[in-house]
C-alpha cells in the first residue's frame, strides 16, 4: 500500500521526470536548421512516427518539444524558438493568436479526440459514465490523476464533464493534478492512482493501463487539435511540415494512435 506520505513524494518526482522531460529547452543553433514544433504531449505517440516518416522522404528532421499546450503557449510568448504550435484545444492557440503570434492563414483544426476514465490493466473496476455515477466509491481512498485542471486542456475537458454529470464536488478534493495529460497517465500507469481521466490516445499509447469508460461527447467542449505556423518562424519548412501533417501519409498515422482527422488529406 502506498501511505499518503509516499505517495506525494512519488506523485512529485512523476511529475518532475515528466516535466525534465517533455520541456527540454530547444538550442538556439538547433532552432536555426530544424522545423521547431511546440506540441500537446498527447501526440508524442503519434507525432514521432510521422516525424520519422518526414525525414524517411528526405527532409531534416524535427526538433519536437512536447508539453502541456498552456506551458507551450507561454514559453513561445516568452520568445522560445518555435515554427509551429499544435495545441490540444482551441483556447490556447486563440491565446497566441490574440496575441499576433500566429500566422492566421496558416492555422487549421487537425484532430480531433476523446476523454477516457482508466485504470491499470489488472484493475477489476467497471463503471458506466453517466450522471451522478459514483466516482468516489469507485476512487475508494486512492486519487484521481488529472492534468491541471485550471490550465491543460485535458484537465479542463474532465473537469467540465465531471461537472456536468454532477460528479465533481463528490472527487474534487481526491485529484491528483499533474502537470501534463502524459504525466497523469503515468500516475496510473505506475500505480500511484487507481484512476486517471486522459485522452484515448494517451490510454491506448501505454500498455499498462485499460479504458473503463469513455465520457459522452456532449459531457464537455469538442476536443479539437489546431495547428498553426508561428509569426515568427523564418524557416521555410514550417508550412511544408504543417502541409505533411495534413497529408494522406500523416492520415493513418494519426488515426493508429485514435486521433480523428478533422481535416481532408491532401
Amino acid at each position: 500500500m502506498v501511505t499518503r506520505r509516499g505517495f506525494g513524494i512519488r506523485f512529485a518526482a512523476a511529475v518532475g521526470g515528466m516535466v525534465s522531460m517533455l520541456l527540454t529547452a530547444v538550442p538556439a543553433s538547433q532552432a536555426a536548421d530544424n522545423v521547431v514544433v511546440f506540441a500537446a504531449a498527447s501526440l508524442k505517440n503519434a507525432l514521432d512516427a510521422i516525424n520519422s516518416s518526414w525525414k524517411a522522404e528526405g527532409h531534416e528532421a524535427a526538433t519536437i518539444s512536447y508539453a502541456a499546450s498552456s506551458a507551450l503557449a507561454k514559453q513561445i510568448e516568452g520568445g522560445a524558438p518555435a515554427d509551429v504550435f499544435i495545441s490540444a484545444d482551441l483556447d490556447w492557440m486563440k491565446y497566441l493568436a490574440d496575441k499576433k503570434l500566429t500566422k492566421s492563414d496558416t492555422e487549421v483544426q487537425l484532430l480531433g479526440n476523446r476523454i477516457v476514465l482508466i485504470a491499470r490493466k489488472d484493475a477489476s473496476a467497471t463503471t458506466t459514465i453517466e450522471p451522478n455515477f459514483d466516482l468516489a466509491k469507485l476512487l475508494g481512498d486512492g486519487k484521481l490523476a488529472m492534468a491541471d485542471v485550471k490550465a491543460v486542456p485535458a484537465g479542463k475537458y474532465g473537469k467540465a464533464a465531471l461537472e456536468k454529470l454532477g460528479v465533481w464536488p463528490s472527487v474534487e478534493n481526491n485529484v491528483a493534478q499533474a502537470e501534463n495529460v502524459r504525466a497523469a497517465l503515468k500516475l496510473v500507469s505506475t500505480g500511484e492512482a487507481p484512476l486517471g481521466i486522459v485522452y484515448q490516445t494517451d490510454a491506448a499509447a501505454d500498455p499498462e493501463v485499460k479504458i473503463i469508460a469513455t465520457f459522452p461527447q456532449e459531457t464537455h467542449a469538442p476536443i479539437i487539435y489546431p495547428a498553426a505556423v508561428l509569426a515568427d518562424s523564418k524557416n521555410e519548412d514550417a508550412a511544408k511540415f504543417l502541409d505533411y501533417l495534413k497529408s494522406a501519409k500523416a492520415k493513418p498515422l494519426f488515426e493508429e494512435q485514435g486521433f480523428t482527422v478533422l481535416v481532408p488529406a491532401n
